[in-house]
């Protein structure tokens, strides 16, 4: 079991998911830690649970970021420059995906509208996205966990 956390906390490499990659990387220790306990406590009900956690964060991911654009106003073209900003940041590791997203947001907006003012507010809502959709991701990661803990002890 101790080897499945180990690879569950696994630390953040540059050029990936940093939230997602550890939602997926705490799948993928808990269910280490069921196989060492040869699947005997956590059967394969709380993995399927643990397994449908796992693609919600990725959904989560993306969509926090696209409905604090939306939030404002923003028109589509911010709203793909925000998504194509998330691409490219990934790239960057978490800098990219904290900044990324933000001015993918604000060149969007600004094409489309030309204004610096509304476009930085878009840009500003992208940010309270990333913000939700992260703490979002954090109650997933400790969700997996008592789902994996009520398993394993109950």
């Amino acid at each position: 079991m101790a080897a499945g956390g180990a690879l569950g906390a696994r630390r953040h490499r540059r050029g990936s998911f940093p939230g997602a990659s550890r939602c997926c990387a705490r799948f993928a220790g808990l269910l280490m830690a069921a196989w060492v306990d040869d699947f005997q406590r956590v059967t394969w009900i709380p993995l399927v649970v643990l397994g449908l956690l796992t693609i919600l964060s990725f959904v989560v991911d993306f969509l926090a970021t696209v409905l604090g654009v939306q939030r404002v106003g923003a028109t589509k073209l911010a709203i793909i420059g925000a998504l194509i900003g998330t691409i490219i940041g990934i790239f960057f590791g978490l800098v990219g995906l904290i900044f990324g997203p933000f001015f993918g947001a604000i060149v969007g907006e600004f094409m489309s509208h030309g204004k610096v003012e509304r476009a930085s507010r878009v840009g500003v809502a992208t940010w309270v996205g990333l913000i939700f959709g992260t703490l979002a991701k954090i109650g997933l990661i400790f969700t997996m966990l008592g789902v994996f803990a009520a398993a394993y002890f109950f």
